[in-house]
């Protein structure tokens, strides 16, 4: 009998996705044992942060995938209906529909400070292996891996809106994206 597949998910806005991701999810695919690593766009954000249409989110998801050979996948999941955009709702959903994955969440360690706010993370735990990566800054037991790159959605739009590129910091296939559909305030590219 062949073994389960192993699936990491890694959930957000992407808005936009950056290199940040792409090596938490390099990290994972590495260094833990799953076969793939899924970009989980958040359809809305529960917390009710504003964030460029989904579709857009997904592209650019899709061009940080087409740097990795195959291994690293968007998903579409979080625009199902009736999903709450609750990680704990969307998970028992892939569960019932891929019973035969074996599945993980990557988490940043500054994501464990809002751990309470999340809906039944006890669930999250019985469903999925949680893996929280070491993201600079945020120091906590019990992570993985050295600390990943101080870098963030929220710097990139703030670099974006001072006019400043973030050539370094998002995948060029994304930030090209991003400029031929006007995203972030960018002008269009021709």
């Amino acid at each position: 009998m062949r073994p389960a597949v192993q699936v990491a998910l890694l959930g957000g806005s992407f808005n936009p996705p950056h290199v940040g991701h792409l090596m938490a999810a390099t990290y994972v695919h590495a260094t833990q044992d799953v076969d793939e690593v899924w970009l989980m766009p958040s359809w809305q954000h529960p917390f009710g942060k504003q964030m460029e249409p989904f579709e857009h989110r997904v592209a650019m998801c899709d061009a940080l995938c087409a740097e990795t050979s195959g291994w690293l996948k968007t998903s579409r999941i979080e625009q199902e209906p009736g999903l709450s955009g609750r990680t704990v709702d969307t998970l028992t959903l892939l569960v019932a529909r891929h019973p035969d994955i074996r599945w993980s969440i990557i988490i940043g360690s500054d994501i464990l400070r809002d751990l309470p706010h999340w809906k039944d993370f006890h669930r999250i735990e019985e469903l999925s292996r949680v893996m929280v990566l070491n993201r600079a800054g945020y120091p906590a037991p019990n992570t993985l891996g050295p600390p990943l790159a101080e870098v963030s959605s929220t710097l990139i739009r703030d670099l974006l809106a001072r006019g400043e590129a973030p050539s370094d910091l998002v995948p060029a296939r994304a930030i090209a994206y991003a400029r031929e559909h006007g995203l972030y305030g960018l002008k269009r590219t021709p």
